[in-house]
């Protein structure tokens, strides 16, 4: 047994009349509830800091989205008439409250700009409409006859970008950075830099010195006008992991713009990618360790392996919050609809809405389902997304899995439900396709809707239209 490995306790076996749910955090009626134990202890630049999870929820924590601009870097251009219909259901998403606070769009074309006019129209107050240009001065122009209040700039800020592809060292990206926020705040407009890069940068030698002149100047703007800071891992390189190094910590990294900066943390922002399958978990943790705005796209469409998906993010704040907090769930479906509508692929099994995201074919599964949804279904799906959890039939369903596909079909609840004797024959008839026939694919509702009607048809008769 090695150090690390301790001996076994013994544990006495607690019997319980009752099971323990463990309620506080599973409540069916929304996603599991995130608690925390206590803080969390890292050291930086030579000093242990504690982080206080709880401490992010005395925060404004917002969602912002770049579907109109990163979103349309790795798909055909979305119409303006589907710019215009996100938009609009972004807005119901989010609710009153403006848990999506913002989403920016491009400028460069006629349609871009017609898109943001017609969304604009809309006259919703969240997301509010923010611009992107590049870090020219000439980009101000368009900011400005668009009307925006905040727009985002590219301030690359790694060597990668500074030497090898803007051609230019850390003094001349410095200086020309200042004089496109200079510019913007000539114009009376917020400047939002976008720190391409930033965990491949060098995080003492440019980056802290570059916000922290960033932050200096803007005192001297009037607060509506202050900079903000969005940290982008633009090759996913980020780790939220206690203990990594700068400048991949996320940790560190926060804090490093918060503490050594004077970044506030509603003026920071992080930007994902998902090239490492870390998109997700990534911007979950900048949240909780001092950034307000976690940037996103729908379905976490966007440049490469994509960004923080938008849904994903929403139900992260609901399960942080314990609280719907004004956000309509539904939503995330009637997008996802919409854009299957448009010709956009969306994978199967993709969470929360894919065609099978809550779909089981496994046979103790849709015992577990029959017995009681909660054991095999996420939270309550039917409530919060119109989608109840269904079973797919295959040779692995078993006569738990027809019975549940069968009351689902027929509508049946509680005390109404048919047991497994009453299906047996639709049961068996579903395996001697795979025993006798040699099936190979899944039986279709139709299929089964036939044998429903066959053998159960004083049941058939009186289903739910639909």
């Amino acid at each position: 047994m090695t150090d690390m490995v301790a001996a076994p306790k013994q544990w006495p076996l607690v019997e319980t009349e009752a099971p323990n749910l463990l309620d506080e955090q599973f409540d069916y009626r929304l996603p599991p509830k995130i608690l925390f134990d206590g803080p969390i202890y890292e050291e930086i630049a030579g000093k242990v800091v504690k982080f206080d999870p709880q401490e992010a929820l005395t925060r404004d924590l917002v969602i912002t989205d770049t579907t109109f601009r990163d979103g349309q870097q790795a798909r055909p251009p979305y119409t303006v008439e589907q710019q215009v219909k996100l938009y609009d259901m972004l807005a119901k998403l989010g609710g009153p409250r403006g848990i999506i606070r913002q989403t920016e769009f491009f400028l460069y074309t006629k349609n871009d700009r017609r898109a943001l006019d017609e969304c604009r129209a809309l006259g919703h107050r969240y997301p509010e409409i923010t611009s992107w240009i590049r870090a020219d001065k000439g980009d101000f122009r368009l900011v400005k006859e668009a009307g925006v209040k905040e727009t985002g700039m590219l301030t690359s800020c790694s060597d990668y970008h500074i030497f090898l592809k803007l051609k230019k060292n850390r003094q001349q990206a410095f200086a020309d950075y200042l004089e496109v926020v200079e510019a913007a705040w000539e114009a009376g407009i917020r400047p939002r830099c976008h720190l391409e890069d930033v965990t491949r940068a060098d995080i003492e030698g440019f980056v802290l010195p570059f916000v922290a002149e960033l932050m200096r100047r803007s005192e001297q703007v009037p607060p509506e006008l202050s900079a903000k800071v969005r940290l982008c891992d633009t090759m996913g390189f980020g780790l939220s992991f206690p203990g990594a190094t700068l400048p991949r910590s996320i940790p560190k990294l926060i804090y490093r713009m918060t503490h050594d900066a004077g970044v506030p943390p509603e003026c920071l922002e992080w930007h994902g990618h998902n090239d490492f399958h870390k998109v997700h978990i990534n911007g979950a943790s900048a949240w909780l360790y001092g950034c307000n705005a976690l940037n996103t796209t729908l379905f976490g469409f966007g440049e490469r392996t994509g960004n923080p998906p938008l849904e994903g993010a929403v139900i992260e704040y609901i399960a942080l919050r314990g609280d719907l907090c004004g956000i309509d769930t539904r939503m995330i479906q009637e997008i996802a609809e919409y854009l299957r509508s448009t010709g956009v692929e969306i994978s199967p099994n993709y969470p929360f809405v894919g065609r099978d995201f809550n779909t089981t074919r496994a046979g103790i599964h849709a015992g577990g389902l029959r017995a009681d949804e909660r054991i095999y279904n996420i939270f309550d799906t039917a409530a919060l997304f119109g989608r109840p959890p269904r079973v797919s039939i295959t040779d692995k369903s078993g006569v738990d899995g027809v019975a549940v596909w069968v009351n689902e079909f027929l509508g049946l609840k509680g005390e109404e439900r048919l047991n497994k004797i009453k299906v047996h024959k639709v049961a068996r008839w579903v395996m001697d396709q795979y025993e006798v026939h040699q099936r190979l694919s899944a039986i279709t509702d139709e299929e089964l809707a036939v044998q429903v009607k066959d053998h159960l048809p004083e049941y058939y008769a009186r289903r739910p239209p639909g």
